[in-house]
């Protein structure tokens, strides 16, 4: 068995192929500084509380300025990360019980170079639009995107639920959206 990144037949292979296009056709960093939509505030709400968050309020963040404050603020909450680190961690060991490790790697190899293919130029597109030319903070916003992808298709792989927080996650970004993380009691978005 050799390493076919198409996968023939297998299911996981086909998820991530439809994954890959659907990356590729997402409309990244395009909401940014825009006012929140109901859809787009109940998906935030969703996936604070399904992280454990449900007291958290979700804060729009208007530019890239507010939005670099946000990525570089010291009091961003441990709990959160290591919350997501805990999902990740799950997922990741459900995953490797339903498919060969080599298998599960190409998939989750897929759909971040898929990501890494888009994102990082979106983002730079939506910051040249604010007037923001920090390529640092280009970077982070799609280092975040990327990983969305990855933990996304985590969630496919192990065949969790949609109602899982990274799919609420990913949907942000699909919304054209950058979810900043928890500070304080505070969710931010972009």
């Amino acid at each position: 068995m050799g390493a076919n990144p198409d996968f023939g037949d297998d299911p996981a292979g086909a998820a991530m192929a439809r994954f890959a296009r659907l990356v590729r056709q997402v409309a990244w960093f395009s909401a940014l500084g825009e006012r929140l939509g109901a859809a787009e505030l109940d998906e935030a709400r969703a996936y604070i509380s399904a992280l454990g968050f449900p007291e958290a309020e979700v804060a729009l963040v208007n530019d890239w300025d507010e939005a670099e404050s946000c990525v570089r603020n010291p009091d961003w909450n441990t709990a959160w990360w290591e919350a997501e680190e805990q999902l990740r961690a799950g997922l990741l060991e459900t995953a490797r019980a339903a498919l060969p490790e080599e298998r599960l790697l190409q998939a989750l190899t897929r759909a971040t170079q898929a990501a890494s293919d888009v994102v990082h130029g979106a983002a730079a597109v939506s910051a040249a639009r604010f007037g923001c030319a920090d390529q640092a903070l280009i970077r982070a916003a799609a280092g975040a995107a990327t990983q969305a992808c990855y933990q996304a298709a985590l969630v496919l792989l192990a065949g969790d639920e949609v109602d899982h927080p990274f799919a609420s996650k990913f949907r942000l970004f699909e919304a054209g959206r950058w979810p900043l993380g928890i500070v304080g009691r505070s969710f931010n978005l972009f």
